[in-house]
């Protein structure tokens, strides 16, 4: 793991005082306890992310476990492809899955995605998005779960996010599921510390059902 390359007192403070309403929530789930898990590989988090598309967290691990026990070693690009298709498929990858992580290992070994999560820190979120995307099978939402959970970017919003939209439901009172652009919209006031406002929200359906997020 790894520290996370800004201040989170710094961000709590500045979302307290330009949004009442989330600075209340803040206050009701306490510290912010992101810490990004730099401990797998670029190539391997990208592959567990095709894996577990559309699927529960834990049908999610178990396949991608079978998967990773296809390789010696943590999983690489060449030996990948090297994988005979009769043995992804065994382990439980779809059709359109196999193709993306054969894209993915493609993709790495011809330089077009990176070897090394580093080679990253010089980018911007939109060029990071625009370079992960160019694979098969890996849509912005994907590449935003990158930037907060793998690389720690402070201003990150995935507003297409179920979880996110229901969070500002609950948090903001609103009666209907309401839509991204609503949030992006709200969201410009969190600006620059949009991943930790998301963080929150996501909290904010932890909290007790029979209780409002904020009073």
């Amino acid at each position: 793991m790894s520290a996370l390359p800004f201040a989170p007192t710094d961000a709590l403070r500045h979302l307290a005082r330009v949004d009442a309403t989330l600075g209340r929530l803040i206050a009701r789930v306490g510290p912010f306890t992101l810490v990004p898990r730099t401990e797998t590989g670029l190539f391997a988090y990208l592959l567990r992310a095709i894996t577990g598309q559309q699927l529960s967290t834990k049908a999610a691990a178990t396949i991608y476990g079978r998967v990773e026990a296809l390789f010696e070693a943590a999983p690489e690009p060449a030996a990948l492809l090297a994988l005979p298709e009769e043995a992804l498929r065994g382990a439980g990858l779809s059709r359109a899955k196999l193709v993306a992580a054969r894209d993915l290992a493609r993709k790495t070994l011809d330089g077009t995605v990176p070897t090394k999560a580093d080679a990253l820190t010089a980018l911007s979120d939109d060029e990071i998005i625009a370079t992960l995307t160019q694979v098969r099978g890996i849509g912005r939402w994907t590449v935003e779960m990158l930037l907060i959970f793998r690389l720690g970017r402070p201003d990150v919003l995935p507003a297409t996010d179920l979880g996110i939209r229901k969070g500002f439901m609950r948090t903001y009172h609103v009666p209907d599921l309401p839509p991204p652009a609503v949030i992006l919209e709200h969201g410009t006031r969190w600006q620059p510390y949009r991943t930790v406002a998301s963080w929150y929200l996501w909290r904010a359906l932890e909290l007790p059902v029979d209780e409002p997020a904020v009073e």
